[in-house]
């Protein structure tokens, strides 16, 4: 996936704000004020800062070296991914999905299902 596909998906997902906290970059992606997603873009490099259970981080860290504790972020709960070459297109569905899910209100994922 590239940058605008990553952007197009966080898009997607319900009440999603789009925002720019630190400037023109990174992308911010928010529900009910909440970051769930942070991907930024420079010359060389896409990447994205997701949510995610802190126990499936450290096996996913151990299953591809493309996703590293969170830049900048708190790495027990966060992952950066860092390139998508060798990720499935899925597994950085899934990823998203789930950190959405992680920090969305439960109310609102059981009104969109």
């Amino acid at each position: 996936m590239d940058f605008e596909e990553l952007r197009i998906y966080c898009l997607k997902k319900n009440n999603t704000i789009e925002d720019f906290p630190f400037g023109i970059q990174p992308n911010v992606f928010k529900v009910q004020g909440k970051i769930f997603a942070i991907l930024s873009k420079t010359a060389d490099q896409t990447s994205i800062s997701l949510k995610c259970d802190p126990e499936l981080s450290i096996n996913l860290r151990l299953e591809f070296t493309e996703i590293i504790p969170g830049y900048h972020l708190n790495k027990k709960h966060w992952n950066t991914v860092l390139s998508f070459a060798n990720i499935p297109e899925e597994t950085i569905k899934w990823l998203i999905d789930m950190s959405y899910e992680l920090v969305c209100p439960k109310t609102m994922i059981k009104k969109q299902k």
